[in-house]
C-alpha cells in the first residue's frame, strides 16, 4: 500500500485549537485545550520531518492552506518555527498561495504583520453573521465590531481577503441577510464563500433543533436568498465559480480548486486528510493518540480508503457540476463502458429538457434551477 506523493503541489496544515466551539461545528476542533498548544506544535513539526521521504517535489508548492480549528490562535512565538520546518521540507515562494484562516476577535497585536512576513498572502475570515445575538446563540464569541475592526486592519497589509457567511442561520431575517451582503460589498475583500447551514448529528445545534428550542428558517426562504445573493454578488463583480464560492477575477481559491479538480494534496496535523490520486487517508483524530503516533512513527493513520474506478467517475461528475467550468464529458466517458456512455448521454439529454443542465462545447453545466438540486442531478447522470 503506497502513500507516496509524486510532484506534490498542495499542502494543508491543521491547527485544531479553538477558544470556543460553535454549536454547529463538526470539524476536528477542540476548545479550552490551550495548554496542549506547545506539545501539538512540536508534534506537528515532527510529523513533517517524519514524512520527508514519502514525497517527490521538484518545484515550489502551488498552494499552502492553514486551517482549523482557529489558526489565528497559533502562538506568535511558535508559528515562525512551524514555517521554518515546513520550508526545509517543501519549497514555497511568493507565487505560492498561502491561506490562513482567521476568526474575528482572536488576532493578537502584531499578528497580521508577522503573518505577512512569514509568507501568508491570503486570509480567510469566518464572519458567518453580523448579528451579535445570532452569533451568541451559536456559541460564537465574536461581534460585528470585531469583524469591522479586523477588516480595517487587514486592508493595509493584505490584498487577498476572503470572508465566509452562512445562509439559513436561525434568527436572521430576509432583510437582515440582504443588508449584511450589501454591507460586505463595501469591505476590502476579494472572495466570498456562502454556505448553507448544515445541521450535523450530535452537535449542540442538532439537539436544539430536535428539541425545537431552535427553529430553522424554511428551506424555500434560504434557496430564494441564495438566488438573490448570486445575482447581487455578481452585480458587484463577484462571480460564482463554484456552488458556494464567489470571487473577483483572479482571486479564486487555488487551494480549493485543487480539491475540486482531484489533485493530490498532503495534510499534516490532527485529523488532517490527504489524497495521492489512489488513496485517501486521514490522520488520527484523538489528540493524545496523535502525539503518541508521531513520537513512535507508527499508528498515525486513522482511516485509509482506496479509490475505486466507480468513485473516480462519481467524483468527476459531482465536483465538475459544482463548478462554473462544468463537467468535461469526454473525461467522464473514458471511464465508462459503451452501455454506460449511452446511459449518460440519454440522461444528460433528459436533464437538459428538464431545464437542470445545459450542454455546450463538450461540457455539462448546471442551470440556476439545477444548482439547488446538484446532488440529484449528479446521481441521475451516473449509470446504475
Amino acid at each position: 500500500m503506497s502513500y507516496y506523493f509524486k510532484n506534490l503541489e498542495h499542502v494543508y496544515i491543521h491547527w485544531p485549537f479553538c477558544p470556543y466551539k460553535c454549536n454547529y461545528c463538526d470539524f476536528v476542533a477542540i476548545a479550552s485545550h490551550e495548554n496542549f498548544m506547545q506539545q501539538y506544535h512540536t508534534s506537528l513539526c515532527q510529523e513533517m520531518i517524519n514524512f520527508d521521504q514519502n514525497f517527490d517535489i521538484n518545484r515550489p508548492l502551488k498552494t499552502l492552506y492553514i486551517g482549523g480549528g482557529t489558526p489565528s490562535t497559533y502562538p506568535l512565538d511558535l508559528l515562525p518555527d512551524m514555517f521554518a520546518t515546513l520550508r526545509k521540507l517543501v519549497p514555497f515562494d511568493d507565487q505560492t498561495e498561502v491561506t490562513f484562516e482567521v476568526n474575528p476577535g482572536t488576532v493578537a497585536d502584531g499578528a497580521l504583520e508577522l503573518w505577512k512576513d512569514l509568507g501568508i498572502n491570503r486570509l480567510s475570515i469566518g464572519v458567518q453573521s453580523l448579528k451579535d445575538s445570532v452569533l451568541q446563540g451559536l456559541n460564537r464569541h465574536q461581534t460585528q465590531i470585531d469583524v469591522i475592526h479586523l477588516l480595517q486592519k487587514t486592508k493595509s497589509i493584505f490584498t487577498n481577503v476572503s470572508v465566509d457567511f452562512i445562509i439559513g442561520l436561525p434568527g436572521v431575517s430576509v432583510d437582515e441577510w440582504k443588508a449584511m451582503i450589501i454591507q460586505a460589498m463595501s469591505w476590502p475583500i476579494t472572495h466570498i464563500s456562502v454556505y448553507f447551514l448544515m445541521v450535523h448529528e450530535k452537535t449542540p445545534l442538532y439537539f436544539k433543533v430536535k428539541q425545537k428550542s431552535v427553529i430553522l428558517p424554511p428551506d424555500d426562504q434560504s434557496i430564494d436568498l441564495y438566488y438573490w445573493t448570486v445575482e447581487t454578488l455578481g452585480s458587484y463583480g463577484f462571480y460564482r465559480y463554484e456552488l458556494s464560492n464567489f470571487a473577483k477575477k483572479g482571486f479564486e481559491s487555488r487551494h480549493n480548486q485543487a480539491y475540486w479538480d482531484r489533485k493530490s494534496y498532503k495534510g499534516f496535523g490532527l485529523g488532517a486528510c490527504s489524497f495521492n490520486g489512489r488513496f485517501r487517508f486521514q490522520n488520527n483524530k484523538n489528540l493524545r493518540n496523535y502525539f503518541t503516533a508521531v513520537a513512535n512513527q507508527e499508528g498515525l493513520l486513522h482511516e485509509v480508503e482506496e479509490i475505486t474506478a466507480q468513485q473516480v467517475s462519481i467524483e468527476k461528475i459531482m465536483l465538475g457540476l459544482r463548478q462554473a467550468q462544468g463537467v468535461d464529458v469526454e473525461n467522464v466517458l473514458q471511464d465508462f463502458s459503451l452501455a454506460q456512455q449511452q446511459y449518460f448521454k440519454e440522461k444528460a439529454d433528459w436533464l437538459e429538457r428538464q431545464g437542470l443542465i445545459k450542454q455546450e462545447h463538450g461540457r455539462l453545466f448546471l442551470t440556476p434551477q439545477g444548482y439547488v438540486v446538484e446532488n440529484e442531478v449528479a446521481v441521475n447522470l451516473f449509470p446504475e
